[in-house]
């Protein structure tokens, strides 16, 4: 995460946006009232839908599961199919 104030990021705003869409940088601008964050449009998609799937009880369960099952009780890509 980068953090500038509100002066440096509007004299540099290609550079900061550039940063946050090619490199997935997050950009922290701060000014007198409080802050704001600037991230690739991939990056918001991406937070918006774990926060949709984390939002369904259900969801988030089968997710947890999945997270700590050993490798090996999965099945192979190649066996499944589509």
């Amino acid at each position: 995460m980068t953090t500038t104030t509100i002066t440096n990021f509007r004299k540099n705003l290609f550079e900061y946006v550039r940063s946050a869409v090619e490199f997935n940088d997050v950009i922290d601008v701060t000014t007198k009232e409080g802050s704001a964050v600037v991230m690739s449009k991939e990056d918001y998609d991406g937070l918006m839908e774990t926060l949709y799937l984390l939002s369904h009880p259900k969801t988030a369960g089968e997710i947890l599961d999945a997270k700590n099952t050993p490798p090996e009780e999965f099945t192979p890509l190649e066996d499944i199919e589509w």
